[in-house]
């Protein structure tokens, strides 16, 4: 079995029957790309059907060997078994070598939040006299009303916003859609930067459903929103590493805190298993430890 054809079948399966997006099928290729080449520096050159368990632990060692942290090694461990997953479902292979193939252990780091006074102060920072600034304020109400992943917020499109029932239509991984409520604060944010500044912007082709527009009219990238939230951070004196996701994160541990049920949060987060949403039960659980320390008599 060649590899650059097994790879290349593995991406378009990748790509056609689990619709992922470009930026995940590079991850998934370069996870198999180092197996291939651990493959090739091997003295019998190894094959996608010959390789077995003692190879592939051999294979963790060379990766711990390249200096890669237990949280790279878990991710491209991940890889090779949905690539052996996909061998296995074509026929390719009798049997799965990576079945009883164990990860590394990682501990889950709590990701930084901020407190509701910190975004009221990071929001109220911002300079709305300015177009960009009600745009900027808009964009930090909906990330944080909503809970969206930034990738999600560049993406998001005017036919998909129904804010007379408040309640917004999202696109997240895997091309999965889903319907995400929207607070009053957001939708009022969103109303001025659409209505009074947006519409005096000249928009470039294709780009005219797309909410979130730079001056010239084109989609607004990643880096530019985290860029801002950086500046806004420092601003407002806030020390914490922040990026658009710890206004997700925010948005998530806030529910929890406020007695949220779990499986409301992980609807709206779109996350697709509720153990990715249970790290919000940890960081409800710091939450009260932090309150009793601070408010018990006898802490």
């Amino acid at each position: 079995m060649d590899w650059r054809s097994t790879i290349k079948g593995f991406q378009a399966y990748l790509k056609l029957e689990r619709s992922l997006s470009n930026n995940s099928i590079e991850a998934y290729s370069r996870d198999i790309e180092k197996l291939y080449q651990f493959s090739d520096s091997q003295p019998v050159k190894l094959y996608p059907e010959t390789i077995t368990l003692i190879n592939l632990r051999h294979f963790i060692v060379w990766v711990n060997e390249l200096g890669m942290i237990p949280s790279s090694q878990a991710r491209i461990l991940s890889g090779i078994k949905s690539f052996y997953k996909y061998l296995l479902m074509e026929d390719l292979i009798k049997s799965d070598p990576s079945e009883l193939l164990e990860s590394p252990k990682i501990q889950r780091k709590l990701p930084d939040t901020l407190s509701y006074e910190d975004i009221n102060k990071m929001i109220d920072a911002i300079d709305v006299s300015k177009p960009e600034g009600g745009r900027n304020k808009a964009i930090l109400e909906v990330l944080y009303g909503c809970g969206l992943r930034v990738s999600e917020l560049t993406e998001l499109k005017l036919s998909n916003l129904y804010l007379d029932i408040e309640f917004i239509k999202v696109t997240g991984k895997g091309s999965k859609e889903r319907l995400v409520p929207i607070g009053g604060s957001a939708v009022k944010a969103l109303k001025i930067w659409i209505e009074n500044i947006r519409v005096h912007i000249p928009i470039k082709k294709g780009e005219e459903d797309l909410v979130f527009l730079n001056r010239r009219g084109s989609r607004l990238s990643r880096v530019y929103i985290f860029m801002a939230i950086k500046q806004l951070a420092q601003l407002t004196g806030i020390h914490k590493t922040i990026s658009p996701h710890t206004f997700r994160h925010s948005f998530a541990t806030h529910l929890v805190e406020g007695g949220a049920d779990l499986r409301a949060v992980q609807e709206m987060l779109g996350h697709e298993s509720i153990t990715t949403t249970e790290i919000y039960t940890h960081l409800d659980r710091e939450y009260l430890k932090g309150t009793i320390i601070q408010y018990h008599p006898r802490s």
